[in-house]
């Protein structure tokens, strides 16, 4: 197992006195097959009137807290210990034929084929289409593997989309990044799901982080990695496995799972709603600490 300390700040700067906010945080890892959190912490500036601590209807830990005090900034740190391990994905040509668990997702009763259904259906931001059943039908050819078709699907969003952080936004629709082929990890992730869903098929949208290595010669920044998004696809009873669309990986050690849900909306790390402020500036500073410096991914 690989042992990671994660840290998550984001701080908020505004204009003008917050008199009242409502937040909503996604930012305690939870605990999976592959991983163990052994020590999360979660602490707020100002210190909220009201915080609970509960678990979503996905299963991942959230936080509601209110601030009742007039404020121009408001600083949440989050920080876990996490230990991954690794476990080898499925044989692509064993698993079953994608139509097989398209097919079977509509009459299928077991507890885990009724909860990947929910994952059939569309999302606020991911909704299926033609033109994205078009797409992925290049690769989901009849009576193919599902995972061996997933992971070319995978590899075609990684070579013919470029990454770019200033052509899109959190509110881009996916129609847009299928036009513009250009984006970030979470245009991908919700690209891959909209083409697997757009077929029939279960995915979810998995947020989480990226443990990264620097430039050649370089020492590691502190607070230079970031929060990452990748899907995960339902392969019937083999379960499921996720896909990196970004790195064109199946995720292993330097990937630290922190919640799944339909689309972003559903594990965003932080949203909520005030009274006053102004205008405001966003700051996120992430840091992925493995016990072995030497382990990452680049970009």
């Amino acid at each position: 197992m690989i042992r990671y300390t994660i840290t998550h700040v984001t701080t908020y700067d505004y204009t003008e006195p917050v008199s009242l906010c409502q937040n909503v945080a996604h930012l305690s890892a939870r605990d999976s097959e592959r991983q163990q959190v052994e020590r999360p912490l979660l602490s707020i500036n100002p210190e909220p009137a009201v915080i609970e601590e509960r678990v979503d209807y996905f299963g991942n830990p959230v936080h509601y807290f209110t601030i009742q005090e007039p404020h121009r900034e408001l600083t949440v740190r989050a920080e876990h210990v996490i230990s991954v391990s690794v476990e080898p994905p499925p044989d692509p040509a064993t698993t079953p034929a994608w139509e097989l668990i398209r097919d079977q997702l509509n009459w299928n009763r077991s507890p885990a084929w009724i909860d990947a259904y929910q994952f059939v259906v569309d999302s606020r931001y991911v909704a299926a289409d033609g033109r994205y059943a078009r797409y992925a039908a290049e690769s989901f050819t009849p009576n193919r593997p599902v995972l061996e078709a997933a992971l070319e699907l995978m590899a075609r969003v990684h070579k013919e989309f470029v990454y770019d952080p200033r052509a899109t936004t959190l509110a881009t629709p996916v129609a847009e990044v299928f036009e513009k082929r250009r984006g970030v990890c979470q245009d991908f992730a919700h690209l891959l799901l909209a083409c697997l869903r757009s077929l029939g098929l279960a995915a979810r949208y998995v947020s989480g982080y990226l443990s990264t290595l620097p430039p050649p010669g370089k020492s590691r920044l502190i607070g230079a990695d970031a929060s990452h998004a990748w899907v995960s696809v339902f392969c019937g009873d083999i379960g499921w496995v996720d896909l990196d669309p970004t790195n064109d990986q199946i995720p292993a050690e330097r990937h630290v799972l922190l919640a799944w849900g339909r689309d972003y909306d559903d594990v965003s790390p932080l949203k909520g709603v005030i009274l006053g402020g102004g205008q405001h500036v966003v700051k996120v500073s992430v840091d992925v600490c493995p016990d072995q410096p030497e382990l990452g991914v680049v970009g």
